[in-house]
């Protein structure tokens, strides 16, 4: 029987660089191909960040309370909200609606924060008139939308 074993010695370390080796080597070229593939950098340019959202200006929506109309005002930028009132607010309507202007002043706090009409909360007692300002202010911001 002639048995030609060969016995090859390696060493630990040796293993252990080359493995390291060749995980930064993929993590290189995972890193390169995610930097400059194509359609990437669509995202990243100027004009599509700079796209406006809104024509700019002042935009109203009326809400009937009782027997008088409130308007609510949203006051845009070409990427943002910049405002939001409620306008010819009469006395007695402010007494009969308790709830309208502070209700209004903590949405309008949320909305101008996160510039969205998404996710906005509200205390459970305010949650009508909340919801009711809140349809009022889609309908003006739907009026400020850039159309295409």
């Amino acid at each position: 029987m002639s048995s030609k074993t060969k016995i090859v010695v390696l060493r630990m370390k040796e293993i252990i660089y080359t493995a390291v080796f060749l995980g930064f080597a993929v993590l290189l070229i995972l890193l390169l191909f995610i930097m400059f593939r194509p359609g990437s950098r669509q995202a990243d340019t100027p004009a599509a960040s700079s796209r406006a959202l809104y024509v700019p200006g002042v935009y109203s929506s009326a809400l009937q309370l009782g027997s008088q109309e409130v308007n609510i005002e949203v006051t845009v930028d070409s990427d943002r909200i910049t405002s939001i009132q409620m306008t010819s607010l009469s006395d007695s309507v402010a007494a009969m609606y308790p709830l309208a202007a502070p209700s209004l002043q903590r949405l309008a706090e949320q909305i101008l924060a996160s510039q969205s009409l998404e996710n906005l909360s509200y205390a459970d007692e305010t949650r009508y008139t909340s919801q009711f300002l809140v349809s009022a202010i889609e309908r003006a911001v739907g009026k400020a939308r850039v159309r295409d």
